[in-house]
């Protein structure tokens, strides 16, 4: 596992407890950056899931 799929997962994360907190709150922006942040959390780790299958991990 590299620092890309680390982070990814961590983004992915902190995004889901965001949109969650819009949800509760009403917070339409709020709950869209977590949703933002859950997405680049996503195509980080898949990113780094592609870095560690050429590098043969």
């Amino acid at each position: 596992m590299n620092k890309d799929r680390i982070e990814g997962s961590a983004k992915q994360a902190g995004g889901a407890i965001k949109e969650m907190a819009g949800k509760v709150t009403g917070d339409a922006k709020l709950k869209a950056e977590g949703s933002a942040d859950k997405l680049a959390g996503k195509v980080q780790n898949a990113v780094g899931g592609a870095k560690d299958a050429i590098q043969g991990k």
